[in-house]
């Protein structure tokens, strides 16, 4: 395997990561939007990964991981009783976002820690290179 296999992949494991912050941060943000112009309150996103590896027939071409999809939560709204806010239907019920910020932020941890071991592989792969780099120079 190449360096520059292992930089790619490395690549796009990070760069799969940083759009999963992204919507992280989207999901606390509208935490408590009630009105969208799709209609209704925000739904929770989240991002679905799928492996790129294509084999070692290929030489690791295309290796990685890539968004497969932006998935839309499905899941009931929370509801609470608020008769003076303007959303709230004829019982007096507004409709919230089902979004757990405590959740949130344990996958905002996770996926910086997955950012940062797929920049852990990057530095390895340069002292690599560095080293053979070393070895060729002294003989």
């Amino acid at each position: 395997m190449s360096i520059n296999n292992i930089l790619d992949i490395a690549s796009t494991g990070m760069a799969a990561q940083r759009l999963r912050v992204q919507l992280i941060a989207a999901n606390v943000a509208n935490s408590e939007t009630t009105r969208t112009k799709e209609g209704g309150p925000y739904r929770r996103k989240d991002a679905v990964f799928q492996s790129q590896d294509m084999g070692f027939s290929q030489a690791l071409a295309g290796a990685g991981v890539r968004v497969a999809a932006i998935q839309t939560s499905q899941e009931p709204f929370l509801t609470r009783y608020e008769p003076a806010h303007p959303d709230a239907n004829a019982d007096g019920v507004v409709s919230y976002p089902n979004i757990n910020p405590v959740e949130e932020m344990v996958n905002l941890t996770e996926a910086g820690r997955a950012y940062e071991a797929n920049i852990a592989v990057v530095r390895s792969a340069k002292a690599m290179a560095t080293s053979a780099l070393e070895i060729l120079r002294v003989q």
